[in-house]
């Protein structure tokens, strides 16, 4: 599993909203372990909103990335749309950075709450990356916008 996982965190090494880490819980890593309730190796947690939440998918590369894209808001990064994101995702930026900062922040808050409502999974998978994308231009400057 650990070649997997070096590799998902080498894809997601320069995005702006992911991060990929690991920590030994037999050594350094310990403390951190024993506070996230780690009891079993290898162990993978995930964050949503500052909420520690069990992964419980496959641990090849592929399996890693894809529900790093659908659940985590995947690779779309605002500073290198063209590269990075896809059509829709491309038009849903420049449509959110001609409206502005207030109604970024308005949209980032009301997507915040869709969050937990449950939907069908393309329609979660579209609200994900909606609301990354949010993230992202909430803490841009208006001058960036």
């Amino acid at each position: 599993m650990k070649p997997a996982w070096d590799q998902l965190g080498a894809e997601y090494a320069d995005h702006a909203s992911i991060l990929i880490g690991d920590a030994d819980c037999t050594a350094s890593g310990k403390a951190l372990c024993e506070a996230q309730g780690v009891r079993g190796y290898p162990t993978i947690k995930y964050f949503v909103d500052g909420e520690a939440k069990d992964y419980q998918g496959g641990r090849d590369f592929a399996s890693l990335k894809k529900f790093t894209e659908e659940n985590l808001g995947g690779g779309c990064d605002v500073n290198d749309a063209e590269a990075s994101c896809d059509e829709r995702e491309q038009k849903y930026i420049k449509k959110m950075k001609g409206k502005g900062a207030a109604k970024i922040a308005k949209e980032f808050e009301r997507l915040k709450k869709m969050k937990g409502d449950s939907m069908k999974p393309a329609l979660k998978q579209w609200l994900n990356k909606r609301f990354n994308i949010n993230k992202q231009l909430k803490d841009l400057s208006d001058d960036e916008l």
